[in-house]
């Protein structure tokens, strides 16, 4: 892995015990241009991770706790009139950052949600017909509890597809629970983290991974992937274009942070649950085994020959 990339996760590791895997799926979606939905019950570590994220890049850093009273303004910002002048004055809201933690977004309502979307997918907001472009880079990491919790609702699928990558970090092993405790005891653990990068490397790192080759046998590789997903007995509704997109820039990420400018098939089956799972809808009467859409992605990466890249 390159140095620079190693060194940004060292640091993240400081602060997040014995998930040195979803740290690296994170990081590559953050150089890959994406947002990142991370799902899993409170207390394991979510809101930790973007923090730890913000400090070790340097990265301006706004958290909203999303519940039904929060409005739309509260994620736009809002005008606010100017006795003095007789004007209105846009007051900027939690978007205007470079990493904004949304946390529980599905306690959100529609509208807010809708809000946050056009951010993320737009890096720009629009309040009484004016846009406000986002600060660049711009990485939303949001946070939602497991359908079914007391307050919480299913996020609709156009929401879904607009997050790059659907992490859960689970509960730690008794070793690394043992170790997270014993850290806890000396001071808290983001405070052990330093700077490793700031905005504008990541925007040059961004532009790196972009550069990144991707030949037509790799492509077709990830077509026909994509294309499983959209004829299964048992998915209703298969990866968009979207979705291979997001495949094809986590994949160039991987090759990247492999110290490679060219993109190979593995790179793909490495990042290919992580990026298409939370985009498929499965068909309850067929789905008998009880199987998931982790376990869906993985069959159909079985399924398909691999290429062979000279």
């Amino acid at each position: 892995m390159q140095q620079e990339a190693r060194a940004i996760l060292e640091e993240v590791r400081k602060g997040i015990v014995g998930k040195d895997g979803l740290i690296r799926t994170a990081f590559l979606a953050i150089v890959a241009g994406g947002h990142i939905l991370l799902e899993d019950v409170p207390g394991v570590g979510k809101t930790t991770l973007a923090l730890a994220f913000s400090k070790t890049l340097s990265l301006g850093y706004n958290r909203i706790q999303l519940t039904p009273d929060v409005m739309p303004s509260d994620i736009t910002g809002f005008s606010l009139y100017q006795k003095e002048t007789g004007e209105l004055r846009y007051q900027p809201g939690a978007a205007l950052c470079n990493l904004l933690l949304a946390d529980e977004l599905n306690r959100a309502t529609s509208r807010t949600q809708s809000a946050l979307l056009e951010a993320m997918e737009e890096h720009h907001v629009t309040v009484d017909g004016v846009t406000h472009p986002v600060p660049e880079p711009f990485v939303v990491i949001a946070t939602q509890n497991p359908v079914g919790a007391a307050g919480t609702q299913q996020l609709p699928d156009s929401q879904l597809d607009r997050f790059m990558v659907r992490l859960s970090l689970g509960y730690p092993s008794h070793e690394d629970e043992m170790e997270l405790l014993r850290r806890k005891q000396g001071a808290d653990l983001l405070s052990r983290i330093t700077p490793v990068a700031d905005g504008q490397r990541l925007i040059a790192l961004r532009r790196e991974v972009g550069a990144v080759f991707a030949g037509d046998a790799v492509l077709d590789y990830i077509v026909r992937l994509t294309a499983r997903t959209r004829n299964h007995p048992r998915i209703v509704q298969g990866a968009s274009p979207r979705a291979a997109l997001a495949v094809t820039a986590m994949a160039k990420a991987s090759a990247w942070s492999e110290e490679r400018d060219y993109v190979l098939p593995e790179d793909v089956e490495r990042v290919f649950a992580d990026t298409v799972a939370h985009r498929l809808l499965l068909d309850p009467r067929q789905d008998l085994r009880g199987s998931g859409q982790l376990d869906l992605t993985r069959e159909i990466l079985e399924g398909i020959p691999v290429p062979r890249v000279c």
